[in-house]
C-alpha cells in the first residue's frame, strides 16, 4: 500500500509529459549522457541506479514503475515502431530510450558531430541546418512530433553534414543508434520502416531544390509559409500560424536574404493576404497564398 501511494503521487505530480496529455512518470537517469541537453529526471528521486530506497525490493518496483511508463509512451507515440518489434526488442529499447528537455535555440547535434542516437521529437518543434557559403544558415527540414530523425549519417557511415536545434522548449527521446543497426539485422520490417523513411524524405529533398532554384522570392516565402501551416497547423482561431519564426529563420527557411523575406512579407500584408504581428503570422488568404506557391 505504500508503494501504491508513492506510485500515484507520482503520477500526479512528476509527469514529464503531463503537458502533453500523459499521465504518467517517464524518466531521464543517465546524467553523463554525452550530448547537449539539459537532462531531467522526471521522478522526485534519483532513480533507479541512486535510488533512496535502499533495498532491493523497493529499488524494483521503482524499476518496473520506469519500465511501465516508458513503455505506455513508446506504445502510444512511437506506435510506428513498437508494433513490429519484438518481445525481445521491446525489451531492449526500453532499457535504452532515455528523454531529453531543450531550452529554445538549443543544438541537440552538430555538423561534424558522429551520429550516435535516434532521435524522436515528443514534444515541441525542431529545426534542421546547414551553414553555406559565408557562414549563411539554410534550414533543411523542420521536425514535428512525432518524427525521427538524426539517423541518415550513421547509415551513411560518416559524421553529421548538418545540425539540429530545438526552435521552442522541447521534449525529445534518444536511442543508441548501434542499437537500432543490430535490431534491423534481425528485423526485416524495421529495416523497411527505414528504408521509406529515407526514401520519403529523399523525395522532399528533390522537391525542396526545384522550388528554392526555380521560383520567385514571392513563390519561395508563400511555399515556406505553406511549410509552417503544413508541419505545424493553425492555433485555436484557425488562421494564425502554430509557430513563430524570426525573420532570420524564415529568409533561411526560403533561401533569401532577411531584408527580402521582410519586404515580401510586407507586400503580401498590403495585398491582404496576411496579417503580421511581430513573429506571429496569420493567414486570411489561404487559397491565394496556396496559389503563389505554386505557381511561384
Amino acid at each position: 500500500h505504500i508503494f501504491s501511494a508513492i506510485f500515484f503521487t507520482i503520477i500526479k505530480k512528476s509527469s514529464i509529459f503531463a503537458s502533453i496529455g500523459i499521465a504518467i512518470p517517464l524518466i531521464v537517469v543517465d546524467k553523463s549522457f554525452p550530448i547537449r541537453s539539459s537532462s531531467i529526471c522526471a521522478l522526485p528521486f534519483p532513480c533507479p541506479d541512486k535510488c533512496r530506497f535502499k533495498a532491493e525490493p523497493q529499488q524494483r518496483i521503482c524499476r518496473l514503475m520506469i519500465k511501465a511508463a516508458l513503455e505506455k509512451v513508446m506504445n502510444e507515440d512511437m506506435a510506428n515502431i513498437w508494433s513490429i518489434l519484438s518481445s525481445e526488442e521491446k525489451r531492449l529499447v526500453a532499457e535504452n530510450f532515455v528523454i531529453h528537455t531543450f531550452k529554445k535555440n538549443q543544438v541537440i547535434y552538430a555538423e561534424g558531430d558522429d551520429p550516435e542516437y535516434l532521435w524522436c521529437l515528443f514534444k515541441g518543434k525542431v529545426k534542421k541546418t546547414k551553414e553555406g557559403v559565408g557562414g549563411r544558415v539554410q534550414i533543411l527540414r523542420l521536425i514535428r512530433p512525432v518524427q525521427y530523425f538524426g539517423y541518415r549519417a550513421f547509415f551513411a557511415g560518416e559524421k553529421y553534414v548538418s545540425s539540429s536545434t530545438a526552435i521552442e522548449p522541447s521534449t525529445i527521446g534518444a536511442l543508441p543508434m548501434t542499437l537500432v543497426r543490430d535490431m534491423i539485422h534481425n528485423n526485416i520490417q524495421l529495416a523497411w520502416f527505414f528504408i521509406k523513411e529515407l526514401s520519403h524524405n529523399l523525395g522532399g529533398s528533390d522537391t525542396k531544390i526545384v522550388n528554392l532554384t526555380q521560383k520567385h522570392i514571392r513563390g519561395r516565402l508563400a511555399e515556406a509559409i505553406m511549410v509552417l501551416l503544413d508541419n505545424y497547423g493553425y492555433e485555436d482561431d484557425n488562421s494564425t500560424l502554430k509557430i513563430y519564426m524570426a525573420r532570420e529563420d524564415l529568409a533561411n527557411l526560403s533561401n533569401m536574404t532577411t531584408s527580402n523575406a521582410i519586404r515580401t512579407l510586407s507586400t503580401f500584408v498590403n495585398e491582404k493576404i496576411l496579417i503580421v504581428d511581430g513573429r506571429r503570422i496569420k493567414i486570411i488568404n489561404e487559397p491565394m497564398l496556396r496559389k503563389i506557391s505554386k505557381f511561384g
